[in-house]
């Protein structure tokens, strides 16, 4: 089952990103994320899985994965 997320930044540590909904993305059955930032620099990632993305992109704490 595929399950669509969004990123939710709460604070811009870098000033590039933004705040709020900054990438969205969705999660595959065997746990690959695919993730799509929105702001003006767009790029897509892959991550083996969610813990990945949140370490690489969670900034402590200042960014969550809300699930749809």
């Amino acid at each position: 089952m595929i399950r669509p997320f969004a990123l939710m930044r709460e604070v811009d540590e870098t000033g590039i990103s933004g705040t709020g909904m900054v990438a969205e993305g969705v999660q595959f059955s065997d746990g690959t994320c695919v993730l799509r930032w929105t702001s003006e620099h767009r790029s897509t990632a892959v991550y083996a899985d969610i813990e990945t993305l949140v370490a690489v992109h969670g900034h402590n704490g200042s960014t969550r994965v809300e699930f749809a």
